[in-house]
């Protein structure tokens, strides 16, 4: 035993209580505007169908589609990784994946659109459409073929259709309560954001809905969908975009970046109006920086290049697309959209090779820090959590197991969602 040290302190310990006083109201604060991630499961795309397209197969046919497309272009392993670039060792695990998720569930997170995709229609035909919506969603719900996340894009809040969207938005959620009550997966996306004064509005469209059927406060969430200038950067040079997260008041769920009409708003010329754009990289780079710790989820945009035609045009763009998906996963943008059934392959190419390449460090690096193991890289909690949100976000899009996962971590589902979640002071792990 060494020499037992003598602690000394010169503060009497009412200072600690002061200091404490001081910064109560910081505390709320930070706990209200900075909650962290909620935990809960972020697809891995959007996919719209305009309001008068949607059917009750419309899932199960762009699966349908997606598979017609890899027997007619890309019929093995070894010839879809050749197209793609993806390691020979990857090759079959990643290509049966996507089979098997084609046909288990295509679609991760459908929006119902009756906005740029919809256009302008007479109110009794979009009133129409929105009620089919409705009925259609409920209907899916019920049986088991909806897909985990569903919802409408409504029109904005701007002068010109701004009635128009509320209408449709109060129809659309109308219908789901009467047919049974508002789904778990229910997302609403607000379009063409410029302040956030229209959040605010929406806002209160959601309150008076929940105080008409006397649902709990904050049921209703929605997303927020970038696409001018200035909610990027507002008149007086601040970040529009991070007053509009404080503007929805707990409410919003995600940003989403648009691409084409943000593009243009910015004055970039079609043939250049691109997800990987300069201006698309600064666009989302601040909405990253805005939505951190928030729980606010980033989307990338969409690629308008539509794998279709002869083969090597198909290739051409699939090769176009995994390549942007790869692009915006390694820049933390873990969710884009998709706008045609052929993009579906390559979508979760992309997703899977990302993980499964991936699997084996994340899991050691992560196993030695339970472990205190050491290694050549001395981690932090900030990067078990980084690694844990890994690892849970293949596990939830089904590029990996979670058996293989605890085989090579030793840590259960819950002590994963414990590090990536961790509550200050809080924390038990399960592993050995």
């Amino acid at each position: 035993m060494g020499q037992q040290e003598k602690v000394a302190t010169s503060l009497a310990g009412t200072v600690s209580e002061e200091i404490s006083a001081s910064l109560t109201a910081v505390d709320a604060e930070l706990a209200r505007r900075y909650p962290g991630d909620p935990g809960t499961r972020q697809p891995v795309h959007t996919v719209y169908v305009p309001g008068d397209v949607f059917a009750p197969g419309t899932l199960r046919s762009w699966g349908d589609q997606a598979l017609a497309a890899l027997d007619e272009h890309a019929p093995d392993a070894a010839s879809f990784a050749a197209v793609l670039g993806i390691p020979e060792e990857l090759a079959g695990p990643v290509h049966d994946r996507v089979r098997a998720k084609l046909e288990r569930e295509p679609v991760e997170d459908l929006r119902i659109d009756f906005e740029d995709g919809y256009g302008p229609r007479p109110d009794a035909e979009e009133d129409e459409a929105a009620a089919r919506a409705a009925r259609l969603v409920s209907e899916a719900y019920a049986n088991g073929t909806a897909a985990p996340y569903m919802g409408i894009r409504m029109k904005c809040m701007e002068a010109g259709v701004r009635d128009r969207g509320i209408r449709t938005t109060d129809v659309f959620l109308t219908g789901l309560m009467e047919a049974g009550g508002l789904p778990e997966g229910l997302v609403l996306t607000l379009p063409k954001v410029t302040y956030p004064e229209q959040v605010t509005a929406f806002v209160r469209l959601l309150e008076a809905f929940e105080e008409a059927h006397g649902l709990d406060a904050g049921r209703l969430g929605f997303e927020i969908q970038i696409e001018t200038s200035q909610s990027i950067l507002a008149a007086d040079g601040t970040a529009a975009v991070a007053r509009m997260i404080d503007a929805a008041r707990g409410r919003a769920t995600g940003l989403h970046y648009g691409t084409f009409d943000y593009s243009a708003c910015v004055g970039v010329s079609a043939a250049y109006q691109a997800s990987d754009h300069p201006a698309a990289d600064h666009a989302k780079a601040v909405m990253q920086v805005a939505a951190a710790g928030t729980g606010v989820r980033v989307s990338d945009g969409s690629t308008n290049v539509l794998p279709v035609g002869p083969t090597a045009q198909v290739h051409e763009a699939w090769r176009l697309h995994y390549g942007l998906t790869r692009r915006a996963l390694a820049r933390a943008y873990y969710q884009g959209w998709d706008m045609h059934p052929g993009h579906l392959p390559t979508r979760y190419a992309a997703v899977y090779a990302f993980y499964r390449e991936g699997l084996e460090p994340a899991a050691a690096r992560l196993a030695a820090y339970v472990a205190k193991a050491g290694g050549d890289v001395m981690d932090e909690p900030a990067t078990a959590k980084a690694l844990s949100g890994y690892l849970l976000r293949g596990i939830d899009c089904g590029a990996l197991d979670t058996a293989e996962v605890a085989r090579l971590t030793g840590l259960t589902r819950a002590d994963l969602d414990a590090f990536a979640s961790p509550r200050r002071g809080d924390l038990t792990v399960t592993a050995p």
